[in-house]
């Protein structure tokens, strides 16, 4: 399984994201830089420029017409993505840490971090009326002062949205109401990522207590658990196989102090029913800070603290084994 190695950035790597078509891949990385390549062969297609910080967060609307990032540098950008144009700009008081188009690709959501005396919300923005962006107002905003957002992504059909918190609460917000329509505390520590199966109806999430857990994206209950001996940055499910990729590691600053065997920084796979881990994928040389699969499911993408994008085509016996099995 030799990887295509991706080198664009010249800082770890933030959040990675394939469109819903999985020809392009966009990453994101403690830079301004904001790339888009080509899946099938690692062509680089272009760059989004216009940041000055580090980029947090990145997504792509259903069409691909459309890229949403969102930046340390107080920003939640919206650009064309075919000619890298910047269509609109939101200025906001502290970074913005998560952001994501809603199932129509006409709502756009993002969180700001509590920074700097300021409190940690969730804008909600309707790309339809362009004054909202105009004048910088949303048509909703949920304060969220008990602990920082660290994830968040769209429930089917954009009814709700599932967001992630530093003390491990997970809660969905209504995206219509704003109101919290279910809470729970699943993780002790902070959740990382979330990301949604295929079709919604399931999204898992990474935290920094060491383990990745599957939830009911409506009812948020917790399904599964998928334990490991290092913080978990990032998880994602199969659209085709009921299997887990995850990716963490040690943080960097805390590799030199711990065992040699903890530091390890693989790509591990579980199985989705049996919580069992059933191989590993080596490679980068530091901790892997976002993994996501294909769409199609026959490859995934991992990024790393080392900056590098990796891109692993899965070899055909995998697919064999799978169906024998």
């Amino acid at each position: 399984m030799k990887p295509i190695l991706l080198q664009g950035h010249e800082r770890s790597i933030t959040q990675i994201k394939y469109n819903r078509e999985g020809d392009l891949l966009f990453t994101v990385a403690k830079d301004p830089i904001v790339n888009v390549w080509y899946s099938v062969n690692g062509e680089r297609l272009g760059t989004y420029s216009g940041h000055t910080g580090a980029v947090w967060c990145v997504d792509a609307d259903w069409d691909t017409r459309h890229v949403l990032t969102g930046s340390a540098d107080n920003s939640c950008r919206l650009w064309d993505c075919e000619t890298g144009k910047q269509l609109a700009l939101v200025k906001t008081n502290s970074a913005v840490r998560t952001c994501g188009f809603d199932f129509g690709g006409n709502i756009i959501m993002f969180s700001t971090d509590k920074q700097m005396g300021y409190q940690c919300f969730v804008s909600f923005f309707d790309l339809r009326d362009s004054s909202q962006i105009e004048n910088n107002e949303p048509y909703m905003k949920i304060p969220c002062s008990e602990s920082k957002i660290t994830s968040a992504v769209w429930g089917p059909l954009g009814e709700f949205i599932i967001v992630g918190h530093e003390n491990g609460e997970l809660n969905q917000f209504g995206a219509k109401s704003g109101e919290a329509l279910v809470n729970v505390k699943e993780h002790t520590k902070q959740i990382n990522d979330i990301q949604t199966s295929r079709d919604m109806t399931m999204f898992i999430t990474a935290s920094k207590d060491n383990t990745a857990k599957l939830f009911d994206s409506t009812t948020l209950d917790h399904l599964k658990s998928f334990r490991t001996e290092r913080p978990v940055n990032s998880a994602a499910l199969s659209p085709i196989f009921d299997h887990v990729v995850l990716g963490g590691g040690q943080e960097a600053m805390d590799v030199t102090t711990t065992s040699t065997r903890i530091g390890k920084f693989e790509a591990r796979f579980f199985h989705l029913g049996f919580e069992e881990e059933f191989g590993r994928v080596k490679g980068h040389f530091g901790p892997i800070n976002s993994v996501a699969f294909h769409p199609d499911g026959k490859s995934y993408s991992s990024g790393g603290e080392d900056g590098y994008v990796r891109i692993h085509y899965f070899d055909p016996q995998y697919f064999e084994f799978e169906f024998e099995a």
